[in-house]
């Protein structure tokens, strides 16, 4: 396993270090040149050294390696890294205002309105290389859910928590990228997913922090800024990514150089693109599962799988309401909404969320299903099923739909959909629409969803 952490310990009092490993060893690289772990270590002092008096702090860097040293300067001024579900100015300053004390840091230069957000200096500034040690029982991080149903739901880690977690992350991962003939060696990561994100947080932070890993420094978004990340890389890289930007770079056509493997999450991956991607890019597609309240906690290979294999310690639950998942980094167990079938072997398939099903006229279907439908429609490039909040006359609440299908109208697709679907969950109405309102971890946030139908 690549990993240079040390096994959690049970001892809350404990520190450990926030940057593990050889001082000379490389945890950033990019089209400037690489960085060695003493660097970071110097450069984590030097800014925390200048970090405001506060109980918390909203990360809002945009360069990955200047989010990874205010990250750590953060928690060894014993500051909580805020994670909200957006970075939209609204959302940003609800935040603050929701924790009295707490500031915003970035890469902006801030307005004379912006009193509450600050600017890293172009020059990070540099004071010693002393090793980077936290208590384990510090709150590192909070995570906010999306907060469609409600106000965002805060989620706290410890440094404890998140050591844990990480462990079982390499381990779920390292046969992508770990060779026999270089045990030691420092494998490249790109992510196209932001550090803000609690997946691009636990696989481009924790992972290069804890493990031996290097992470570019730049979010490539377009297939072109992809290949140039990739071109950075020393090594094959691993590329931690989403089926949005998986589905762009198989169809661009764009070539890549050899990668160790690619790793996808925040919104289900069809069996159909990871195949694709695989063929295309001649490695694994593996798709991990979690969430901001539980973190990663299963993994599968979609192109031939469809059960879920839970991470080591990790034991689910099924409840009619949901799913509690037990895991080793987590203080108590977490109920999700989502229905599993948990097999015989201890592998497990998902049956939707308690949230998506619906019951009409004595019929069952779920949103996840008739979305699948709708995308296997040939032309559909991309589409969701939404269930309105309104009722009609009956009381039963309408189900919608969006789809980008260039050449095709609605009544087009809602013939070929009368093919599959049951009349009672054919979607009306369906409109056609250039793009869907994706945010940049390739969600759909319903508010966005309900304002693109009702224009």
């Amino acid at each position: 396993m690549s990993a240079v952490v040390n096994s959690p310990t049970a001892d809350a009092t404990a520190a450990h270090e926030l940057a593990a490993g050889d001082p000379a060893r490389t945890i950033c690289f990019g089209g400037d040149g690489a960085v060695t772990l003493a660097r970071f270590r110097r450069e984590v002092h030097g800014v925390a050294a200048g970090l405001p008096d506060a109980p918390a702090v909203i990360n809002l860097c945009e360069d990955r390696y200047r989010f990874l040293v205010a990250f750590c300067a953060a928690a060894m001024r014993g500051q909580t890294t805020l994670l909200p579900p957006s970075r939209a100015p609204a959302v940003i300053d609800e935040v603050l205002a929701r924790h009295p004390g707490s500031y915003g840091l970035g890469d902006f230069a801030p307005t004379a309105a912006s009193s509450r957000l600050y600017a890293l200096p172009e020059r990070l500034p540099e004071h010693d290389d002393a090793p980077l040690a936290v208590a384990d029982d510090a709150l590192i991080a909070v995570g906010f859910t999306s907060g469609s149903t409600g106000q965002p739901r805060p989620n706290p880690k410890t440094w404890a928590a998140f050591r844990a977690s990480t462990v079982q992350n390499l381990a779920a991962l390292a046969d992508l990228f770990d060779d026999p003939a270089h045990p030691a060696g420092t494998t490249p990561l790109i992510a196209t997913v932001p550090p803000q994100h609690m997946y691009g947080l636990e696989m481009s932070v924790l992972l290069p922090l804890l493990g031996r890993l290097a992470v570019h420094r730049g979010r490539p978004f377009f297939p072109d800024d992809v290949a140039r990340a990739c071109a950075d890389a020393a090594a094959p890289p691993l590329l931690v990514t989403t089926p949005v930007h998986l589905h762009a770079l198989v169809e661009s056509g764009i070539r890549l150089p050899a990668l160790a493997g690619i790793v996808s999450a925040t919104a289900p991956l069809t069996a159909g693109l990871a195949r694709a991607a695989e063929v295309r890019f001649g490695c694994e597609v593996r798709e991990v599962f979690g969430s901001t309240e539980t973190c990663v906690f299963a993994r599968r290979r979609t192109a031939t799988e469809d059960a879920w294999t839970p991470l080591p310690g990790v034991r689910l639950q099924p409840q009619p309401d949901g799913t509690a998942v037990q895991a080793p980094h987590l203080p108590e167990p977490v109920v999700l909404a989502d229905l599993v079938e948990v097999r015989g072997d201890g592998r497990f398939v998902l049956h939707g969320r308690n949230g998506d099903l619906l019951e009409i006229a004595g019929k069952r279907a779920s949103l996840g299903d008739l979305t699948r439908k709708l995308l296997a429609v040939p032309g559909v490039e991309d589409g969701v099923v939404l269930q309105l909040d309104e009722a009609d006359a009956a009381g039963v609440r309408r189900i919608a739909a969006l789809a980008v299908a260039p050449g095709l109208d609605a009544a087009t697709i809602l013939r070929a959909l009368r093919e599959t679907v049951d009349p009672v969950f054919l979607p009306r109405p369906l409109a056609c629409v250039p793009a869907l309102p994706r945010n940049e971890t390739g969600k759909l946030p319903r508010a966005a969803l309900l304002a693109l139908l009702r224009s």
